[in-house]
């Protein structure tokens, strides 16, 4: 039973950080891209960020980039990010995916249909 759950959203104010966390049992986790992706009250499911297998290669949305650091442990099958100079625009559920390579090592990717596997989501408010 492949599984991703999301914690560490919340309310916060403008300016301050968060640090979500994205527990993962997918078995191929460790050969598995990881990437987060947001989506605000009307509007699509968006990308935010992503991480390769081995944590070595990152990409970020022109919006977040500067702001939000993604990274992983892969002891722990966890993928994490974190938040600062949060914005009112940041306001959105937060979903993290897992990229499914099957026997290989998937590449990173912005494009949500790439993704095999979502969690339910945590919210994230941001207040001016």
């Amino acid at each position: 039973q492949v599984q991703l759950v999301e914690s560490g959203g919340g309310l916060v104010q403008a300016g301050g950080s968060l640090r979500l966390s994205c527990g993962a049992s997918v078995r191929t986790f460790t050969r598995d891209a990881m990437g987060w992706f947001r989506q605000a009250p009307g509007q699509e499911r968006g990308f935010v960020a992503v991480i390769s297998w081995s944590g070595s290669s990152t990409y970020y949305s022109n919006s977040v980039k500067g702001r939000f650091t993604i990274s992983r442990d892969n002891a722990k099958n966890t993928v994490y990010l974190q938040i600062n100079s949060l914005k009112p625009e940041d306001t959105a559920v937060y979903f993290c995916a897992a990229r499914n390579g099957g026997r290989y090592y998937s590449m990173i990717s912005e494009g949500i249909y790439e993704y095999d596997y979502w969690g339910q989501g945590t919210q994230v408010t941001v207040s001016s």
